[in-house]
């Protein structure tokens, strides 16, 4: 239950959190005593009761050694006490955990040691000296950095003020909203609102009500909240819009003059038959001595978006597109992100290239990097290119229907095709050889009617069209990294880094898969990469390939943007950075920047600098991917709601203490089929087993099951998608 204070209540006379309270003034002046009245003081409490609870608390600390008593009824902290800082994780039980760095295990806090914190937040916390069933535990000693400030929720005006529920289960409190600062909100519409203050004496902080999303259930209203909620915006400045607009976007020939001129180059581009930006460009051509010259060749972002500049500074703080089902919300304004640095068909663009002279085995003979203005002669689609390797470039059809462009297609362009997927081939059996592991993970994507609702759900799969144009990204990006991370003196950029699997996590990933009968070598990094390989071909078009995928993915460490180079486990490379992107990407924008730096001759830049804008990125690129994962189940409920009286056939997913999670074969939609609601026996979970199991029956639901189930609730509002089990496969299939 969330606390909830309908008035901004005084609480009752007792002092919340006192320990901590009593910590945090002896801390903050570690070298001066106190005595029970200057504690009153410093708390704004005069009344007898709660000078007993001072006095007791003070006696009670020192008892037990962690304040001292100088003089007698005199304090002071002493230096050895238990204080640790770290992130603190809220359960949706209103208790949490700090995640503390140098610490093994994690730090409990029970529901009232939480002092005001928040999920998320960086909290100094004090750990008792005693353990509760074998845990640390401790209380929230100070808030050092709230996590964010700004909540997506309801709100339900009163006559005289109103509150704003969350419904993250994490936040254990509502909002208060003074009546002056609920501005035009009306009762019951989704808003952002900002938490200003959260005084002493209130149970629920106060507010203010900074925008009117719209009614709860609105689809426009919904996918606005999911990008409120993790702060991304849905519009740009219109002073961004206006600098972006004025910006001279033609060809200039003195410009020409600067770059490398490839525009008689054969080039094109292979992207999504709906893809409305085109960032990368291939372009081939067979030299004299046999070899080819392959060129990739990236929209220059970084002529237009100058250091310094508010486009940049806007381009910096998104830092990545987001990606939602139904829109994308871009890094750059349109002018730029779909037609100044779109390599559209049949125009010229300014690029920056990695061009590679390449023998028949794919082995790099020499490099060039720099920038160019390039010329694209067509534009594919990947069905289409696909279709050329399909048919080994024999059947081309006269125009290419399916991105409405009106051009022939050419022989030498399907014959490039032809050739670069060979040499894409031979790329990647060679990564894969390395010790490189192959995460072609099913992407679910829905079919929208012109209201932007789901009508039915489709799986995206990467086949050769999509690994040859992936294969050479890779390689653009990993030479560019070499080129740099090989320099001396040694330069500052900007990696892509992919750290080694946890220990434990690839061990709780070997005990679930074994359930399925498949099982991992574990003994060397080699030998761990193989395997992993072998169990993701081996679940290919199974009924767990999902399963197995999502938690072969989550047993990874996180990639993420640094100057501190580690390599890229993943991928298997020493050397890695992102340069292909820069329309969708600021780091790419940046690593832009630095090679053209470099290959001017500039000396090495600030690593502090750097390594600050690659965290930011970071922190971007993971809440655009939080944002993008809701639009998905936003989805995902969305068209269940419109298939509530149907039966589904759907695989266990998790089991947990409360109930079991079942993703439906056809649509990877998930579902919680809760305990409670499970009428035929009173079920028990089992741990060890990864299953609930009924004390009659004994009947026995386990991960990797096929179940039938049906929709009981599909909450677009609160995002909750419940089913009823209508049984096991082998029951109603009998």
């Amino acid at each position: 239950m969330k606390r909830k204070n309908r008035r901004g209540r005084k609480k009752s006379p007792k002092i919340e959190n006192l320990s901590s309270k009593i910590f945090k003034i002896l801390k903050s002046e570690p070298n001066k005593t106190f005595n029970y009245k200057q504690l009153a003081a410093k708390f704004g409490v005069d009344d007898p009761s709660s000078r007993n609870q001072i006095i007791k608390k003070l006696s009670q600390l020192a008892a037990k050694q962690e304040i001292e008593e100088v003089e007698r009824g005199k304090f002071k902290v002493v230096r050895s006490v238990h204080m640790y800082t770290g992130i603190l994780d809220v359960t949706s039980k209103g208790t949490g955990y700090v995640i503390v760095e140098e610490l093994e295990n994690d730090i409990f806090i029970p529901a009232n040691g939480m002092n005001k914190a928040l999920h998320g937040d960086e909290v100094e916390v004090y750990v008792y000296k005693r353990r509760r069933k074998g845990k640390i535990e401790g209380e929230i000693a100070k808030i050092i950095k709230r996590k964010k400030n700004e909540f997506v929720g309801v709100i339900e005006i009163q006559k005289n003020y109103a509150f704003v529920s969350i419904p993250d289960t994490r936040m254990y409190t509502d909002i208060f909203i003074p009546k002056n600062k609920i501005h035009k909100a009306e009762h019951g519409d989704k808003v952002l609102v900002r938490l200003d203050d959260w005084p002493d004496n209130a149970e629920s902080p106060f507010g203010t009500v900074l925008k009117t999303l719209g009614k709860p259930g609105d689809h426009d209203t919904e996918i606005h909240a999911i990008l409120a909620q993790y702060g991304l915006p849905y519009e740009f400045p219109e002073e961004v819009e206006a600098y972006a607009n004025a910006i001279d976007t033609t060809i200039k020939e003195e410009e020409i003059k600067k770059r490398r001129d490839m525009r008689d180059t054969l080039t094109f581009t292979i992207d999504p038959k709906d893809a409305k930006d085109f960032d990368d460009a291939l372009s081939f051509q067979v030299l004299e001595n046999g070899n080819y010259e392959v060129g990739i060749h990236i929209a220059d972002v970084s002529h237009y978006v100058k250091p310094g500049t508010i486009l940049d500074d806007e381009a910096y703080e998104r830092a990545t597109s987001v990606y939602l089902v139904d829109r994308v919300v871009p890094m750059l304004p349109e002018i730029l992100s779909n037609n100044a640095c779109s390599l559209r068909p049949h125009e010229e663009k300014y690029t920056f290239s990695a061009v590679f002279e390449m023998n028949e085995k794919a082995q790099i003979i020499q490099s060039w990097f720099g920038r160019t203005v390039t010329y694209s002669d067509a534009r594919f689609a990947y069905e289409e290119a696909q279709h050329i390797i399909e048919t080994k470039g024999n059947e081309i059809p006269a125009t290419i229907s399916l991105t409405g462009e009106t051009y022939s297609a050419d022989q030498s362009v399907a014959d490039a095709i032809l050739k670069l997927d060979e040499l894409a081939k031979i790329m990647r059996r060679k990564r894969m050889g390395d010790g490189a592991i192959s995460f072609d993970k099913v992407e679910v994507k829905f079919h929208l009617n012109d209201k932007n609702e789901p009508t039915g759900v489709f799986f995206k799969t990467s086949k050769d069209a999509n690994k040859l144009i992936e294969e050479f990204m890779l390689l653009a990006n990993r030479k560019v990294s070499e080129f740099i991370g090989k320099q001396s003196p040694k330069k500052t950029f900007v990696y892509r880094v992919h750290d080694e699997p946890n220990d434990e996590k690839l061990a709780s990933l070997q005990t679930i898969i074994g359930r399925f009968g498949y099982k991992l070598d574990l003994r060397d990094r080699k030998s761990t990469t193989s395997s992993l390989n072998t169990l993701l071909k081996d679940v290919q078009g199974k009924k767990e390939q999902n399963l197995v995928d999502t938690l072969a993915i989550r047993s990874m460490s996180k990639a993420e943007y640094t100057t501190h180079n580690i390599g890229h486990y993943g991928l298997a490379f020493d050397y890695y950075s992102h340069f292909t992107s820069p329309i969708r990407r600021y780091p790419d924008v940046m690593a832009h920047r630095l090679l053209q730096h470099y290959l001017d001759g500039g000396k090495s830049v600030s690593e502090e600098e750097y390594n600050e804008k690659c965290n930011h990125s970071s922190d971007m690129e993971n809440l655009a991917a939080s944002a993008e994962r809701d639009s998905i189940k936003f989805m995902q409920i969305k068209f269940m709601k419109d298939h509530e009286t149907e039966r589904f056939l759907g695989v266990i997913s998790g089991v947990t203490e409360w109930g079991i999670y079942v993703e439906i074969i056809d649509n990877k939609c998930e579902g919680m089929v809760r305990i409670k609601d499970m009428r035929d026996d009173e079920y028990d979970f089992d741990q060890e087993q990864y299953a609930v199991v009924g004390r009659k029956t004994k009947k026995t639901y386990q991960l990797g099951d096929e179940v039938y189930v049906k929709v009981k609730n599909a909450d677009i509002v609160k995002m909750h998608l419940d089913f009823t089990i209508e049984g096991s496969r082998e029951e109603i299939e009998e």
